[in-house]
């Protein structure tokens, strides 16, 4: 098995080892949320692949989509931890999306080109994070209009 697919099956596990320390009450919570903006980032992956805005060069299995282990692990497990530190305080969940938005977008894109997992070709490491960083605002304004505040 290659590095890269290491890399891939590694981030999802440890991104799924880490959900029950959130605690069941606050993944009812903020499930729904990050199932739309997994939703969100499913259909921004299939138009910035057709337009060629990125390009993988590792797949897991043939038949899956190339930006799912990145969805369903980081990106999903990801924005129930950052609405469980920073849930009712925007100007910190704004601050930590940007943190992690810009490290997705710069440091760990060099990092995952290097071992030939993606890379980009027609957008910029600049628009790259502010695709991510929009959506997060979006995913906010959904929790906030039809998330449980229980």
């Amino acid at each position: 098995m290659s590095r890269s697919k290491i890399i891939l099956m590694g981030m999802v596990l440890i991104s799924w080892m880490t959900v029950p320390f959130i605690g069941w009450k606050n993944i009812k919570k903020f499930l729904p949320s990050s199932f739309f903006v997994s939703f969100i980032l499913m259909n921004l992956s299939y138009i910035g692949t057709k337009k060629k805005w990125w390009v993988f060069g590792t797949r897991l299995t043939p038949n899956l989509n190339q930006e799912l282990p990145f969805i369903i692990g980081p990106f999903l497990a990801g924005s129930m931890w950052i609405f469980k530190w920073t849930y009712g305080k925007f100007l910190k969940y704004t601050a930590l999306n940007t943190a992690f938005d810009l490290l997705f977008a710069y440091p760990l894109t060099w990092l995952f080109k290097k071992y030939n997992i993606f890379s980009l070709k027609r957008m910029s490491h600049f628009y790259f994070f502010l695709m991510f960083y929009s959506v997060s605002f979006i995913m906010y304004g959904f929790q906030k209009i039809f998330g449980r505040d229980e």
